[in-house]
């Protein structure tokens, strides 16, 4: 018997898997890399307390996987983390002393080191009450995967695996340390990084944790929006969000914390292909990520929000006409204001929540284009309303085609091709990024005589939509056409 997260835990312990001669030489190779983790297991261990390396950093070792932040796990209470710690490190910050955590850093390495615990939880609440522990085996216990359970004792390198988490490495899944209902109804916000982890490390939850998750999912409305947006956006920015999506999708996990998107599996698209919607969007995601070195930055959060809700409008306007076709008019419309309310209830920022809802927006406009019959004040209106966002919004429209017909894909190709091409022509003739009336506000108050105020804006707008329809204008050009504009107000 254990003392762990909710009381006494029956658990069995997996037999440990002997470290094969590769994991050993990833793990002594992040020892020998990081020397100042020798150091610090020293002086923890002449203090007379025991410091284990602990959680993601050990699973990423086995994996062989670069990190830079380190958690630990110690016997020391917090005071005498800080009394045997703080005279080596070069900064020290009480990250959450009631929950036994101190943060340091040394040199360019961010560290939390957490005193053992095991706590009791609450059933109405994710907010444990903190109990710490005396052994590394009950701190151990207490962790969300059996993954991120293993340890390595510090200076000994001791490798420490009492519940099957290398096997669980080697056979990439996600099993819990005890069981996953017990688990996960001590912090539901396991659930969600469960999908996380398939999103990120490419593994496949266990039977036990996904019926678990299907069963608990309604628990998750007890966890914070803001804590649950936050696993969300490890899950994207993954490297095989598709994968996360279906587990949260399939375990009832996304109708709690993102509803539109299960909503989206019974729709059919408006040409009638037998692919849902839902099918569709996630197919939109793995194409835009495809596309993502376009930008200066990947993975990136915005284009992979954009390209999973583009479409989260189309069940409000579903509408069935003769003949049996469907059609969703203003989807485009509709989904970015449930873009918004969405985004607003996660607590998103208002710039993250602008500019989601601006490609949901706007990735139908393309549509428009035909083939190539838009004026040069079209493209120019399309690169205005795309602002900032005309990068994302061409790898949105790019990815927003997933026919199976190749000849239309293609032609849809070309065409796109081309819009770019002219937009690419046009922002050197014209300085597009830039695009601003011929004259400003106060070449508009001197040539009218007016001063400040609303009449000055309605000016500014004439002038910046004649700069949309006749491309730039010399100055004699713009005051004459603004004079007549004004004249005939």
């Amino acid at each position: 018997m254990l003392v762990g997260v909710s009381g006494p835990i029956e658990y069995v312990p997996v037999p440990t898997s002997e470290l094969t001669p590769d994991r050993r030489a990833r793990i002594d190779a992040v020892l020998a890399d990081n020397s100042f983790l020798a150091e610090l297991g020293l002086l923890f261990t002449n203090a007379g307390h025991e410091l284990a390396i602990v959680g993601g950093p050990v699973r990423d070792a086995v994996l062989g996987r670069p990190g830079n932040d380190w958690d630990f796990a110690t016997s020391a209470k917090p005071d005498e983390i800080e009394r045997i710690a703080g005279p080596w490190a070069d900064a020290m910050w009480d990250v959450g002393r009631e929950f036994g955590t101190i943060g340091l850093r040394k040199g360019s390495h961010d560290l939390e080191i957490t005193t053992y615990r095991s706590d009791a939880y609450d059933a109405s609440s994710r907010k444990p009450e903190v109990n710490f522990g005396d052994s590394i085996d009950g701190d151990l216990s207490r962790r969300d995967f059996a993954v991120n359970a293993m340890a390595i004792r510090l200076p000994s390198a001791e490798f420490v695996d009492l519940f099957g988490g290398l096997a669980d490495v080697e056979a990439r899944t996600l099993r819990t340390p005890v069981t996953p209902e017990q688990s996960f109804s001590d912090d539901p916000l396991r659930m969600m990084r469960a999908a996380r982890f398939v999103s990120q490390l490419g593994f496949t939850a266990a039977p036990d944790v996904v019926s678990a998750m299907t069963d608990m999912a309604e628990r998750l409305e007890i966890v914070s929006a803001e804590r649950v947006r936050d696993e969300l956006n490890k899950l994207l920015i993954g490297a095989d969000p598709v994968a996360g999506l279906r587990l949260l999708v399939e375990t009832g996990l996304a109708a709690q914390m993102l509803p539109e998107l299960p909503a989206l599996i019974l729709e059919r698209d408006e040409h009638h292909r037998h692919k849902d919607v839902y099918e569709h969007s996630l197919t939109v995601l793995e194409q835009a990520i495809a596309l993502e070195d376009r930008l200066e930055s990947a993975p990136d959060l915005v284009i992979r929000l954009a390209s999973l809700l583009h479409d989260i409008g189309k069940p409000k306007t579903r509408r069935f006409v003769e003949g049996g076709t469907v059609t969703f008019h203003h989807h485009d419309v509709v989904g970015a204001k449930l873009v918004r309310k969405r985004m607003r209830a996660l607590r998103y920022s208002n710039d993250l929540i602008d500019q989601v809802a601006k490609l949901v927006e706007l990735h139908l406009r393309f549509h428009g284009y035909g083939s190539g019959e838009w004026t040069d004040s079209a493209v120019r209106r399309y690169v205005r309303d795309a602002g900032d966002q005309l990068q994302r919004l061409h790898i949105l429209t790019r990815a927003d085609c997933t026919t199976r017909n190749a000849k239309k894909a293609l032609r849809l190709q070309r065409t796109y091709d081309e819009l770019e091409q002219r937009i690419a022509v046009l922002a050197e003739a014209e300085e597009l990024d830039a695009m601003r009336p011929d004259l400003d506000g106060a070449q508009i108050m001197a040539i009218l005589g007016i001063g400040p105020g609303p009449e000055v804006g309605e000016a500014y707008r004439f002038l910046l939509d004649l700069r949309m329809d006749r491309g730039p204008l010399s100055e004699a050009d713009a005051t004459e056409a603004l004079k007549s504009f004004w004249a005939a107000r």
